[in-house]
């Protein structure tokens, strides 16, 4: 993990999201508390545990960017699940163990692309040396009864002969003069298990049982001729496997997971509410009581082995517009400690959006229409009269924050992106009076906002 101070985790955030102060430090705190955590002694390293966080807010306000853009900072492995998808055992849906074998997944993934850059110049050695293995195959040594050694010396011209001929072939293919030949690749494949069983709740015993059928099934060897250019990336795809250790993978994705995971629960409020009876809204409570070890801590079982729970960090968010933090299960509640409220998006914070982040909305759009050859220009006022427009169509329709921006922002460059490829107007400026002419009429009236925007 970076080492890195609160300080520096809010200025790294504020690059990418505007506003949302509170948040920020709470999760740079939080963050931090994990890299100090690292730093204790054994003994004390085993009490002490992660601080979990709820994010209070309506949509489109930035929760999930926040998380996504921690987890990306850090380098940690990060997960995103919906409440909403997870039902209690013994329903048709997903187990809500399921999201900690998604964490690890995403640890072992993690681990695997480090482990590539690792492998990646041994790798790129060896496949040269089976490319021109291809090219120029060894010459086999005729053995004749008889022979002696004095015999045998015109092979030795052969071998010093081949070795010449390999390095000629060696230059040429570092120089790219080569990419056109044929050559033979070997490659195997396996026939993949029809899959069996269907529940969802079922996916581990699902995925343990392909994975049998996998090791079962032979394998069957392939040779298919293609040129240098492409048996070159198989090739090197067959060797960086070869030289990386699945095992030490999954022990260092588990290891890394457990210390260094970011689940993010998000919709946690639509599992929020009284005891109700069962109906075709699957107990709400059975989810929270299904949550509560997994986030107080207890070992899960994965395909790579057993998982502890005890020091994930557990980011919840939801906008609790028809229920309130308090209506959570009050053993779950308190699981979450920090809570954070986040704020509505002002005219001011859409003018923002649109401007200040590294990957603004229209930093994208500019860039998009440069593949076209046309020139995308933003003035001020142009841009000041779409927050006015966004906001304008927040307050008097749904709230949905920041992504009111891409539906209008859609709406507004439709004409540009369709005509782009043909057109021989190469500059368009979006000023005010372009934002008004094609956004008018649709936020002025109400009724045609709701359907359009």
């Amino acid at each position: 993990m970076r080492e890195l101070t609160p300080r520096q985790i809010v200025a790294e955030l504020d690059k990418h999201i505007i506003g949302q102060d509170d948040a920020k430090r709470a999760v740079a705190i939080a963050l931090r508390n994990r890299w100090r955590w690292k730093q204790l002694p054994e003994a004390i390293r085993r009490e002490v545990t992660p601080k979990n966080i709820i994010m209070i807010g309506p949509t489109g306000v930035g929760k999930t960017e926040i998380t996504r853009r921690l987890a990306d900072l850090t380098e940690a492995p990060f997960v995103k699940v919906e409440a909403t998808k997870y039902t209690e055992v013994g329903y048709y849906g997903r187990d809500v163990e399921s999201m900690v074998r998604d964490l690890v997944e995403a640890a072992i993934n993690l681990v695997r692309s480090r482990k590539r850059k690792e492998v990646q110049p041994k790798a790129e050695e060896r496949t040269e040396e089976r490319l021109l293995d291809l090219l120029v195959p060894p010459p086999q040594a005729d053995v004749v009864p008889g022979w002696s050694t004095v015999e045998a010396a015109p092979e030795e011209d052969q071998t010093a002969g081949y070795e010449r001929t390999r390095e000629k072939l060696r230059e040429m293919l570092r120089a790219g003069k080569l990419e056109d030949r044929e050559v033979e690749v070997t490659t195997e494949q396996r026939h993949v298990p029809v899959q069996i069983f269907s529940s969802m709740g079922m996916e581990q015993m699902d995925v343990d049982f392909q994975n049998m059928l996998e090791r079962i099934m032979p394998r069957q060897s392939v040779t298919r001729k293609m040129k240098v250019s492409e048996a070159r990336q198989v090739l090197m795809e067959q060797e960086v496997e070869a030289l990386m250790d699945k095992d030490a993978i999954a022990e260092e994705g588990v290891r890394l997971a457990e210390e260094s995971g970011i689940l993010f629960i998000d919709e946690i409020d639509k599992i929020c509410g009284p005891e109700e009876t069962r109906s075709a809204d699957v107990s709400r409570q059975g989810v929270q009581r299904d949550l509560l070890p997994i986030v107080e801590g207890t070992t899960v079982q994965t395909r790579y082995g057993p998982v502890k729970t005890d020091h994930i960090l557990f980011i919840a968010a939801g906008a609790f517009h028809r229920s309130r933090p308090s209506d959570l299960m009050p053993e779950l509640q308190g699981r979450f400690p920090i809570r954070v409220e986040l704020q509505d998006l002002t005219r001011d914070d859409l003018v923002r959006i649109l401007t200040e982040p590294s990957g603004s909305l229209t930093k994208q759009y500019q860039a998009l229409l440069a593949t076209d050859g046309v020139q995308l220009e933003f003035t001020q006022d142009g841009i000041e009269a779409l927050a006015d427009a966004a906001y304008q169509v927040n307050q008097s329709t749904q709230n949905i924050g920041a992504r009111r921006l891409y539906t209008m922002m859609e709406r507004l460059l439709e004409d540009v992106s369709f005509e782009a490829p043909d057109t021989s107007r190469k500059k368009v400026v979006v000023d005010a009076n372009y934002v008004r002419q094609r956004l008018e009429k649709i936020t002025s009236d109400e009724d045609l906002s709701k359907f359009i925007l």
